[in-house]
């Protein structure tokens, strides 16, 4: 069984008293398969592993090296351990990745009973070509952080505001030889302050908030009834996905969440809703399965992880041959 915990050279060379770049070398050119790898040639533009497919895909993307994308299909009853990686692809064009996933053969591909994904154009193509028996379920913490998303850029825009307010207010006072002593709630906070603050409380649903939250939320609230909206309507699309039931139910609920949203004229959530209307049958096929992207997002800080523990990418191939070791 390979060890996924693995150890970089460098440190293994510091324990052992020898130079950890030798080592390395020594590893990739003499002790490893690297050289003798059949996947060497084309590694850098693709891998395929047919036989780790399985009836429930990830499909997502993630950088590699030197914010290079790569699209990465992982199956995810392999839980990020040997047998994960499907197929690894430079870049997020669907058509080279398309010809590549073609060539393994229909009664393969025709196994994958569902696959998850975010809402890009090509990775829908992608699914859509190279596994047709499998239904597409949209990630639904991409809609929620499009909505957090949303909310923030509210929160962001009266800071900035209060920022400049601020300043115009110190330049007087200095115009009047005054010192100006922004004026605090009753938590303490300033205006400014307020708005930077309320950052993460607005990630969190109100039943984890902290008492200091709590009560900087009321605050926040109340000089900012927008703010208060638009964090409704995020964590209204939230209990969604968390209590719907059935696909009728959820289908009614974000029905009455869009009419909410044009309601509030908030130009965000108006995009949110729309591109819900857009993939409205991919988002709805959550609540067969409750199926998600979390495997792949886990797989990808593995990458991460793996990634910086080798100090980064210096040879590409080679790091794709000690990632596929491990995980394909």
């Amino acid at each position: 069984m390979v060890d996924a915990k693995a150890t970089d050279c460098h440190t293994i060379g510091q324990f052992y008293g020898v130079n950890g770049k030798n080592l390395r070398r020594q590893y990739r050119d003499y002790l490893s398969d690297f050289k003798n790898w059949e996947q060497n040639k084309h590694a850098k533009q693709w891998l395929v592993f047919p036989e780790n497919i399985g009836p429930y895909l990830s499909i997502d993307e993630t950088a590699l090296s030197k914010g290079e994308l790569y699209t990465i299909i992982t199956n995810k009853q392999a839980k990020g351990k040997k047998g994960s990686i499907v197929a690894i692809f430079s870049g997020t064009r669907a058509e080279p990745i398309v010809e590549q996933l073609l060539k393994i053969s229909s009664k393969e591909r025709d196994k994958v009973k569902e696959i998850t994904l975010d809402m890009a154009n090509s990775m829908k193509t992608i699914a859509k070509k190279c596994f047709p028996k499998a239904i597409q379920v949209t990630d639904r913490f991409h809609l929620q952080k499009l909505a957090l998303e949303a909310l923030q850029d509210i929160r962001v825009k009266h800071r900035w505001d209060a920022i400049d307010l601020e300043n115009e207010r110190i330049k007087r006072a200095r115009l009047e030889n005054k010192t100006f002593t922004p004026k605090g709630f009753g938590n303490g906070d300033t205006r400014k302050q307020l708005l930077a603050r309320s950052r993460y409380l607005l990630y969190k649903a109100p039943s984890n908030w902290t008492e200091n939250q709590r009560i900087r939320s009321k605050i926040l609230f109340d000089q900012y009834p927008d703010i208060k909206t638009a964090f409704d309507l995020a964590q209204g699309l939230r209990n969604i996905f968390n209590t719907a039931s059935t696909i009728r139910v959820a289908y009614t609920k974000l029905a009455h969440w869009y009419k909410d949203v044009e309601n509030t004229g908030f130009r965000a959530f108006n995009t949110i809703a729309n591109t819900i209307a857009i993939n409205y049958r991919s988002i709805l096929n959550y609540f067969i399965n409750r199926s998600t992207n979390a495997a792949a997002e886990s797989f990808n800080a593995k990458i991460k992880a793996f990634r910086a523990q080798f100090r980064g990418v210096r040879n590409i191939e080679f790091f794709l041959f000690r990632l596929t070791t491990i995980f394909a």
